[in-house]
């Protein structure tokens, strides 16, 4: 009988623990958004950079929450950089190949490998 009863209180507390475990992480409300529309064709999301220059993110795929999970970067380069988001404690980060975005709330710093890096603002069209 003492076998069943911890065997039952084992599985209850396991259970507890897959419910808490399946609750969206608090970093994922800092990842960008997009708009339904935007899925099909280039986002409304640009970064607006000082050097004078804007990028696209163009989302590929978006969670059910809304989140932009991976996304084409255009950088002016043709088809741009798949990036993909990074789960971060705090702000976002999409990284693909030599390029990466490190950004909190509407701030982001775009990073062109090790030695170049740009300020940058998101702009929603």
């Amino acid at each position: 009988m003492r076998n069943r009863s911890s065997t039952l209180i084992a599985a209850v507390v396991f259970g507890l623990l897959l419910t808490a475990a399946s609750r969206p992480a608090a970093a994922a409300d800092m990842a960008l958004r997009a708009s339904p529309a935007a899925v099909g064709g280039c986002s409304e999301l640009v970064f607006v950079c000082e050097n004078g220059r804007q990028y696209p993110l163009c989302p590929i795929a978006v969670s059910v929450a809304g989140e932009v999970v991976t996304a084409s970067l255009r950088t002016g380069h043709s088809g741009g950089v798949h990036v993909r988001m990074v789960p971060m404690g705090v702000g976002y980060r999409y990284a693909g190949r030599g390029i990466w975005v490190d950004g909190f709330r509407g701030n982001a710093l775009l990073n062109f490998g090790k030695h170049s890096q740009i300020a940058c603002t998101i702009e929603n069209y």
